[in-house]
C-alpha cells in the first residue's frame, strides 16, 4: 500500500484538460444543399470528407412527380418519333404489296387472297402450320350415312349447233371421221371402303352432254374410308376419243407461258365444253415443272408425275422420261409431285405417317380435301375429288376406279372443283351453257372456270371431227 497522500482533486470523475492540436472546438452549423435538404458540416480535417452526412429529401408531391416525369420525356421526343416514322417507312411497301394482291383481278375471295398473299411473302410455313393445327383438331365426323345419290343423265346430243363455235378457231379440223370411242365404264361397279354399300353407290351413270351421240362423262361416288362413312368422294370418267384436252394457265398459276384463252373457257368455245377440273400445286411446291404450246414455263423434271396433252387433243398421266419425252407431238405438260399408282400398284411412299413425298403442304394423315387423276387400261382419264381425304385413301380410291397409273392434284377445299356442263335449258341444246359441280359441296360456284381465276386447270371439250361425223345424231 502506497504511502503518498492523494493530491487534491485527485480521484473518480476528475476532468484532465488534454492540449487540443486542432485548434479550439468549432460549433456545428448546417448549410442548405440544392436539392432542399441539408448538409452537416464537421470540423475541417482529415476526416472531414468522411464525416459528410446528407440529409434525407423530403417526399415529393404527385403533381412534383408527374411534372418530372414530362421533364423528362420532353428532353427525348425525337427517339419516339424516329421509331414511328422507321415503322412507317417500312410497312408503306408491305401494305402496298397487300392492296394490290386484294384489287388484282381474279375469283378467289378476300380470305383466299390473304392467306396467299401471306404464303407469297415468306409466310408459308406459318400458314402450313396452322392449317395442319386445324385439320388435326378437326377431323371429320366418324360414321354415319351420306345424302342419298341424284342420278344426273346426260343432256343429250349438242352436235347441231356446237360446230359453228369452232369455226376460224387456229387449230381444230372439222375433217369427217368414223366416231370412235372408248368402252364405258359401267360393266364394273366401284369397290367402296365402307362396310355397308348404299343404293347407287360407285354405279358409273351418264352425264352431262353427249358427243357424236355417245356419253363422254360417267360419274359415280364412293365413300373415302371405313370411318368417315357420311361424305362421298366424287368420281368422273372421261372418253379421250370423244374430248379434246386443254391445259389453261391461270393469271398467277403456272406464272407466265401462253395464254389464248385468258384463264377461263371462252364464250365462244362454252357450247362445245364437256368437262373441267382443277390442276395441281402451285409451282413452286409441285416440284415438277410446266410446259405450254413450246415455250418452257418452268422446267420439267425427270420422274415427276406427269400430266400430257397431245397436239391431238388426247392426254395421259405418266412418269416423265420414262412415260413420255419432249417431242413435236406435245402440247403441254403439267407436273406434280410423284405417281400415286404405277402399273395399278399403290405408291409405297404414299404412306400416311410421311410427309416427304406427297404430304409436304398438310401432311398425309390430314383429312382434307383432295383430288387426284389417273388413266385407265383403255386410256380413260379418271378424276376424283372430295373431302376427308388421306393422300393414302385418294390413291386407293383412284385405285379402285380402275386407274393403272394416277397423280394427286390439288388439295384444300377452295382448289378442288370438277364440272361438266349442260345447257341451261335441257330442252334447247342452243341456250346458254351452265356448269354442274361434280359434288354439290364443292365451294366454289358452278362458273368458276368462265371467268379468269388465278389458277391453272384442264377443260375438255367436243372433238370437232366427231361432231361432223356420219352416223351422228343431228
Amino acid at each position: 500500500m502506497s504511502d503518498r497522500s492523494r493530491r487534491p482533486g485527485e480521484g473518480i470523475g476528475q476532468q484532465y484538460e488534454l492540449p487540443d492540436q486542432y485548434g479550439p472546438a468549432r460549433p456545428r452549423r448546417r448549410a442548405p444543399d440544392d436539392a432542399g435538404g441539408s448538409v452537416v458540416i464537421k470540423p475541417a480535417g482529415p476526416t472531414a470528407l468522411l464525416d459528410r452526412e446528407v440529409a434525407p429529401e423530403p417526399p415529393r408531391t404527385r403533381a412534383e412527380l408527374v411534372a418530372s416525369s414530362r421533364s423528362a420525356k420532353k428532353r427525348s421526343p425525337w427517339i419516339w418519333r424516329s421509331i414511328a416514322i422507321v415503322l412507317v417507312v417500312l410497312m408503306i411497301p408491305v401494305g402496298i404489296s397487300y392492296v394490290t394482291a386484294l384489287q388484282a383481278p381474279g375469283t378467289d375471295s378476300l380470305g383466299i387472297r390473304t392467306v396467299e398473299w401471306v404464303r407469297d411473302n415468306g409466310g408459308n410455313g406459318i400458314v402450313n402450320t396452322i392449317e395442319r393445327w386445324w385439320y388435326t383438331n378437326n377431323p371429320p365426323p366418324e360414321g354415319g350415312t351420306p345424302d342419298q345419290i341424284a342420278i344426273k343423265g346426260t343432256a343429250g346430243n349438242v352436235s347441231a349447233p356446237v360446230i359453228p363455235a369452232y369455226v376460224g378457231v387456229p387449230g381444230i379440223s372439222s375433217t369427217p371421221s368414223l366416231v370412235q370411242h372408248l368402252p364405258p365404264p359401267t360393266a364394273n361397279r366401284v369397290q367402296t371402303p365402307a362396310a355397308a354399300v348404299e343404293q347407287n353407290e360407285g354405279v358409273w351413270t351418264a352425264t352431262g352432254r353427249t358427243v357424236g351421240g355417245y356419253p363422254a362423262v360417267y360419274t359415280t361416288y364412293v365413300r373415302p374410308n371405313a370411318l368417315n362413312t357420311s361424305y362421298y368422294v366424287g368420281l368422273m370418267w372421261l372418253d379421250t376419243k370423244l374430248l379434246r384436252a386443254s391445259y389453261v394457265v391461270g393469271l398467277n398459276e403456272p406464272g407466265g407461258g401462253p395464254n389464248p384463252w385468258n384463264s377461263q373457257i371462252p364464250a365462244s368455245l362454252r357450247t362445245v365444253s364437256i368437262a373441267a377440273f382443277n390442276s395441281g400445286f402451285k409451282i413452286d411446291s409441285a416440284r415438277g415443272g410446266a410446259w405450254l404450246d413450246g415455250q418452257e414455263i418452268k422446267p420439267l423434271v425427270n420422274g415427276s408425275a406427269s400430266f400430257v396433252i397431245k397436239k391431238d387433243g388426247s392426254a395421259g398421266i405418266g412418269v416423265w422420261g420414262r412415260d413420255y419425252v419432249m417431242g413435236p407431238d406435245i402440247q403441254a405438260v403439267r407436273q406434280n409431285l410423284e405417281l400415286l399408282v404405277d402399273n395399278k400398284v399403290v405408291n409405297p411412299a404414299a404412306r400416311e405417317e410421311d410427309t416427304t413425298v406427297f404430304g409436304a403442304t398438310l401432311g398425309n394423315k390430314a383429312l382434307v380435301w383432295r383430288s387426284g387423276v389417273g388413266v385407265d387400261a383403255n386410256g380413260a382419264l379418271i378424276y376424283a375429288g372430295g373431302p376427308a381425304l388421306s393422300v393414302l385413301s385418294l390413291a386407293k380410291t383412284l385405285q379402285a376406279a380402275g386407274a393403272v397409273r394416277a397423280m394427286e392434284l390439288d388439295i384444300n377445299t377452295d382448289w378442288v372443283s370438277a364440272y361438266s356442263y349442260v345447257p341451261e335449258d335441257l330442252a334447247n341444246p342452243s341456250s346458254p351453257t351452265i356448269g354442274v359441280k361434280l359434288l354439290d359441296s364443292m365451294s366454289r360456284g358452278a362458273d368458276r372456270y368462265f371467268s379468269p381465276g388465278e389458277r391453272d386447270f384442264f377443260a375438255f371439250l367436243a372433238d370437232p371431227k366427231i361432231l361432223d361425223a356420219p352416223g351422228s345424231s343431228k
